[in-house]
């Protein structure tokens, strides 16, 4: 047995919530000890999974605008790919990502 298969196996995924719960071009928040995570569902139905606070003043995320697979900050209007977690120039910065897994329509995320 491979190393890969022997991390999947000890991987912990947490239900969230149901992908109809997460609005389409909207957010969801879930609070995760002291960090809280924005889920976002893009206009695809795909899910990802960033910290819920820009970097540059820590600005809700959950509260902007999800253009393709960006977040544009609501306090100044910084945009964040959900991909990669990297504010797009001319600014610069990063949150952190997690990943995100949908099976028979649960969104899971990985901590």
């Amino acid at each position: 047995m491979s190393s890969d298969v022997n991390q999947e196996a000890t991987v912990k995924w947490h239900s969230i919530c149901a992908v109809q719960e997460i609005p389409q071009l909207g957010a969801r928040t879930v609070r995760t000890g002291v960090m809280e995570v924005a889920l976002f569902r893009l206009s695809d139905d795909r899910i990802m999974a960033v910290d819920n606070q820009c970097p540059h003043q820590q600005g809700p995320l959950a509260e902007g605008i999800v253009s393709g697979a960006t977040v544009i900050c609501p306090l100044h209007a910084r945009k964040i790919n959900l991909q990669s977690g990297a504010v797009l120039p001319p600014d610069s910065g990063r949150v952190n990502t997690y990943p995100v897994k949908v099976e028979n329509g649960q969104v899971l995320l990985r901590l």
